[in-house]
């Protein structure tokens, strides 16, 4: 039988399924300690940035808001010094994707403006 979630999520410990874990890498379930890391297959990669990079799934499919709040996290997490040397390079990998994503919001929202700036100065769009 499933255990049922309390009726106030702050009452219990687990994080709700909207809030990825940030433990590792890909923002999934921490693995078990004794299986080894380089059997996991990478998550497909979708979404290239204008460099080439391309993003992994949950991180492409992320607003803007939600990268940044993710990307602060991390940050957080990397100047408390608290993981080790694999975590902390795992964490700066995944910062890497979200500010990548942050920017591919930012770079469209430039574009969106000059396109609205220069419709609007045309002299027959008015």
């Amino acid at each position: 039988m499933t255990p049922r979630k309390p009726a106030n999520a702050a009452d219990n410990n687990t994080p709700d399924h909207d809030t990825p874990d940030l433990d590792t890498p890909g923002g999934g379930t921490a693995p078990d300690a004794a299986a080894p890391r380089a059997d996991a297959a990478p998550a497909p990669a979708v979404a290239p940035a204008e460099d080439g990079t391309q993003l992994p799934p949950d991180i492409a499919s992320l607003s803007y808001e939600a990268a940044r709040d993710q990307l602060v996290e991390v940050v957080r997490r990397l100047e408390s010094g608290q993981g080790g040397l694999e975590d902390s390079i795992g964490l700066w990998e995944r910062g890497e994707l979200l500010a990548t994503r942050c920017q591919q919001w930012l770079d469209g929202a430039r574009v969106r403006l000059d396109e609205a700036v220069a419709a609007r100065s045309r002299p027959d769009a008015g």
